[in-house]
């Protein structure tokens, strides 16, 4: 389990807060995504799970321990995570990229050749045809699932993912939004997903954070941040895709 509790971010010394008096829990093997608009503090929030920022005030505890107690080097070892900017090391193959925290914590060279095998495998890219190329020979969205699997390469129980597929075309997202589900479920992983789009949190989540102007507004299942908005903001934030969806399933 992840606990955040009562987190706050400022950047200036306390004049202004990106994030303020955050708390909220992501269970086992729940999806939890963090929505709302650019700026909303949903990015910092994540971040300081794994201490990419420091919080100003307040506590996160991973597994029972306090993240400001690690070492934010071997905590990040053990959380993977996936940006939208991909971030592969374009003069390492495929595999080499894939392999790199596997080799950072100690594994074998059989066990990461092995394991790259497996995890390409589970996002869709065959090992024998893609473990040689070099990041700039895929495409965007197998760039992004190379992503993914150097996330989940040392077999980390949590996926913190940031606006992953914000850069993709339609096509692509809805297929790795897919992707991203059915991996989710069977290799049971607890995943903290940042994304603006409305209809992505409700493709994905189990639980839906809803952000604004650094506060949390909401965190309940789609279906109850759909019909039982808890603030005018989430109202008014869900009152389009609502119709939308309702008008879709009349049609249906």
């Amino acid at each position: 389990m992840i606990v955040v509790d009562g987190v706050s971010k400022s950047f200036d010394g306390g004049q202004s807060y990106a994030v303020r008096d955050v708390s909220l829990k992501v269970h086992d093997g729940e999806t939890l995504v963090l929505l709302g608009s650019s700026g909303c503090g949903k990015s910092t929030t994540l971040k300081m799970i794994n201490r990419l920022i420091e919080p100003t005030s307040g506590t996160i505890h991973v597994d029972d321990q306090d993240v400001t107690q690690q070492d934010p080097v071997l905590l990040r070892r053990t959380i993977g995570y996936v940006f939208q900017g991909i971030g592969l090391f374009p003069h390492y193959r495929v595999a080499q990229n894939i392999e790199v925290v596997p080799r950072l914590v100690g594994w074998s060279a059989d066990k990461c050749k092995q394991r790259v095998r497996e995890v390409m495998d589970l996002v869709g890219l065959p090992p024998d045809e893609f473990s040689d190329r070099f990041p700039d020979e895929l495409s965007g969205g197998q760039q992004q699932r190379i992503g993914v699997a150097r996330a989940l390469a040392a077999d980390p129980n949590y996926l913190l993912m940031d606006e992953p597929f914000g850069a993709l075309d339609a096509i692509t997202r809805d297929s790795l939004q897919q992707e991203l589900k059915s991996l989710s479920k069977r290799l049971r992983k607890t995943v903290v997903f940042v994304t603006h789009d409305i209809f992505e949190a409700l493709e994905l989540a189990d639980r839906i954070a809803v952000m604004h102007d650094g506060q949390l507004q909401q965190i309940d299942t789609p279906q109850k941040v759909l019909t039982e908005p808890a603030t005018p903001f989430v109202r008014e934030l869900f009152e389009k895709p609502a119709r939308q969806l309702a008008a879709f399933q009349g049609v249906g």
